[in-house]
């Protein structure tokens, strides 16, 4: 049985997106979120700013790549991952990252247009039953 990991980030980009395939054709891009929080402290408004690397891996990865610029907002669902290793000159790193399972696009406001002109959208990764489909046909 899995424990629990889930995460729910909501930030703006603050960098393009990065993207690569992998040496078997798998696309994954990978960008950075800024989280604001406010509160207040002895009546005086306090700003708390937190930064999350992001990894995004299949058709939700094409979709960020496509949609996705700096200062854009996103909504992440995902997990948390902690990647290891040992550095050339023997010193153990680690870093904790998101890896999102369905991304929410915030909608783009521009000058011209006003708000809801551009409507959210979303990309996330298919239900099993696409992927088995999606299997037994590429098998033929």
């Amino acid at each position: 049985m899995n424990n629990l990991n889930s995460i729910i980030l909501e930030g703006n980009l603050v960098r393009d997106p990065e993207a690569n395939l992998t040496p078997r054709g798998t696309s994954v891009c990978n960008f950075a979120i800024a989280s604001n929080r406010y509160y207040k402290s002895e009546g005086v408004r306090k700003d708390e700013v937190s930064y999350f690397d992001v990894e995004v891996w299949s058709r939700v990865a094409e979709s960020c790549e496509k949609h996705l610029k700096k200062g854009r907002g996103v909504r992440v669902v995902g997990r948390l991952k902690q990647d290891r290793w040992i550095d050339d000159d023997g010193n153990p790193h680690n870093r904790v990252k998101v890896v999102g399972e369905h991304v929410e696009f915030k909608p783009q406001y521009t000058a011209a247009a006003g708000p809801g002109e551009e409507g959210d959208e979303e990309a996330q990764l298919p239900d099993e039953s696409v992927q088995e489909e999606e299997a037994v046909q590429s098998a033929m």
